[in-house]
């Protein structure tokens, strides 16, 4: 079986209760819910959560099972993957064996259940990989960035700064959306920025961080255009 998990505590510090703050017309954590339903792969779409508030909304939108994440689990260094693990553990000690993982993320307003899909045709089609994961471009070339030192600027790379854009190579970064992987794969805890993992690419207009305020306002601006253009 299926499952996806959506990593959501209440303590957000920078954007207070962001998972379940109105984005446009609905609460963030919907969108990344309502993609999960759409693409009719899971069995079940489990939310690991520490808040009340957010087992509520969550059950709202499209969550079928809420994990209750005990506060080691819940604080502000803990990463997704111990998350993850222990949603997959909680879930099969009291239902059945899951083969395939979709760890989305709750703050991803631009999630398409078409790419969700893509992600899970490729990876089970390729035996060898063990996950599948959204990626995009960075908009310029990461061989030319500068560093601010002593009040003036100085290359990163003094031999790459000089080279014209078409001559660099183009240059990936994690899109922070979605992240399908075998079972075995995230309990092992092996590494999702491997030779082993599918790159499935997003355009930049369907990307955008979600961590402080700039970013929100950001984000609901290219919502608004993405879905009004």
């Amino acid at each position: 079986m299926n499952i996806a998990v959506i990593p959501a505590r209440g303590g957000s510090k920078r954007i207070k209760n962001k998972n379940i703050k109105a984005f446009a017309d609905k609460p963030l954590i919907a969108y990344s819910l309502e993609a999960a339903v759409k693409c009719k792969q899971f069995d079940e779409i489990i939310v690991s959560t520490d808040s009340d508030d957010i087992t509520a909304i969550a059950k709202e939108w499209g969550a079928t099972y809420i994990i209750n994440r005990p506060t080691e689990l819940a604080d502000d260094f803990t990463g997704t993957t111990p998350v993850v693990q222990h949603a997959i553990k909680e879930y099969e000690s009291e239902h059945q064996a899951v083969e395939f993982v979709c760890c989305i993320y709750a703050t991803a307003p631009f999630l398409s259940a078409e790419y969700l899909l893509k992600g899970f045709e490729q990876l089970k089609q390729d035996k060898q990989k063990q996950f599948a994961f959204s990626v995009t471009t960075f908009d310029f070339p990461i061989q030319r960035a500068i560093r601010l030192k002593d009040g003036g600027v100085e290359p990163i790379d003094h031999t790459q700064i000089g080279k014209r854009s078409q001559d660099l190579e183009e240059c990936y970064h994690d899109a922070g959306q979605f992240y399908w992987g075998r079972k075995d794969a995230f309990l092992s805890g092996a590494h999702t920025f491997a030779h082993h993992s599918i790159p499935v690419i997003l355009p930049r207009y369907l990307v955008q961080d979600i961590d402080t305020p700039e970013d929100w306002q950001r984000a609901e601006l290219m919502y608004k255009a993405y879905i009004e253009g």
